[in-house]
């Protein structure tokens, strides 16, 4: 039987990690695409540097996940707040000297650190007994109410601190986030995987032999649903409030209480797991999802704006942490490097694309085109649910 008392140690440092180092994520979303429109003329590429640090992250987190699984996971993540150190000082000096594509390098730098600290969440299961793991999880993810409360104060009184540079003060803020916290990390108990021979014989069974499981399908489909619908509507929510005439401090603010939603039903997020399913779980994620959409689509006030981003927060909570304890529970722990790493690469491939048309959609069609995109996605996502439901129901049972 497992003993969970290192598992617990480790989920305290990884809660403090998601605090400290997650603070930064809802700064960059927030402020990331306004620094683009500061930068550049054309509004429709002002979600371009959120886009591409999502599309970094999507390249980098197989080779990310395959590193953690030869040199374990401090020494990833330690990697991680360098780059993500390195991504905030260029990002301010993007803005010092007013060049859009020194911010676009700072994005790159940014990705690296979101694909590194995605793996949080894989890392609170790495050393939990399998009645703990839903709970290591939710209680990680959980960190990320305290970051959302830091980043979005942060940004919010430091966006005009240097009066000529708009926002350069959150991309400083975002280096000594990183720099200063990185200590914590020297206290993760985290053990290798399997040894070297293991490590081999589990490389017989052919990735794709694994990704053919109809649950393994279902629950990397709806991680990318939940986190795509999720990234589309709050990357284009700051810009859809400042056309709507909103300041910069009512979006940290609505962003906030989004993040806030985001974070803080995972106390309880991994009992629901253990007693409902991480399936109902997820359809429960997907419900929500769809009444941001239609909250939003009722009108542009600023408590519309709340309400949405709020529902937006619940289902993604619900469906993600869902889909990834799913995930942990049906992929036995030899091939967790290279699902996990493939995971990710499809959940934040998609999260890309959403960045990408995010602007666009906003700019060329409005804030409406942005939520009439959900449904096609959440309906796919709701079929594959059913879909897994008839295959476990048509599974011939023994005894």
């Amino acid at each position: 039987m497992i003993d969970d008392r290192i598992a617990k140690r480790n989920v305290v440092v990884l809660v403090l990690g998601q605090m400290f180092f997650g603070a930064q994520m809802p700064m960059l979303f927030i402020f990331g695409s306004l620094a683009g429109a500061f930068l550049v003329e054309e509004k429709a590429l002002a979600t371009l540097p959120i886009s591409i640090m999502m599309l970094t992250t999507m390249l980098v987190a197989g080779p990310i996940s395959l590193f953690m699984g030869k040199y374990g996971r401090r020494a990833g993540f330690l990697f991680g707040v360098a780059m993500g150190a390195l991504g905030g000082l260029i990002g301010a000096l993007a803005l010092f000297e007013r060049e859009f594509y020194i911010l676009l390098i700072a994005a790159v730098f940014s990705g690296i650190y979101q694909s590194c600290h995605g793996f949080f969440r894989f890392a609170a299961a790495d050393t939990a007994s399998d009645d703990f793991k839903p709970k290591a999880i939710s209680w990680v993810l959980a960190g990320g109410l305290g970051a959302a409360l830091i980043g979005p104060e942060l940004g919010a009184r430091l966006h005009d601190y240097f009066q000529l540079t708009p926002f350069a003060g959150v991309y400083l803020a975002i280096a000594a986030l990183n720099l200063l916290f990185a200590p914590i990390l020297l206290f993760l108990n985290i053990p290798l995987p399997p040894p070297p021979s293991a490590a081999q014989n589990s490389l017989a069974v052919p990735l794709m032999t694994i990704l053919r499981r109809p649950a393994v399908i279902v629950a990397i489909l709806c991680g990318m649903v939940s986190f795509a619908l999720m990234n589309l509507v709050m990357t284009a929510t700051p810009l859809a409030m400042q056309a709507c005439g909103f300041s910069p401090e009512a979006s940290a603010d609505v962003v906030r209480w989004h993040v806030i939603a985001m974070f803080a039903p995972s106390f309880f997020t991994g009992n629901l797991i253990k007693r409902f399913g991480a399936p109902k779980v997820i359809s429960s994620g997907l419900l929500l999802l769809g009444l941001c959409g239609v909250v939003a689509l009722l009108g542009v006030e600023q408590v519309n704006f709340y309400v949405a981003l709020v529902l937006l927060g619940l289902g993604w909570n619900f469906g993600f942490i869902g889909a990834t304890a799913f995930l942990t529970s049906i992929v036995e722990p030899e091939y967790r490097a290279r699902v996990q790493g493939f995971n990710d690469f499809c959940v934040f491939g998609l999260v890309a694309f959403a960045s990408f048309s995010s602007g666009g959609l906003l700019s060329w069609f409005g804030w409406d085109a942005v939520l009439m995109a959900m449904p096609p996605f959440l309906l796919l996502a709701a079929t594959a649910l059913i879909w897994l439901a008839g295959q476990n129901k048509s599974r011939p049972t023994t005894g």
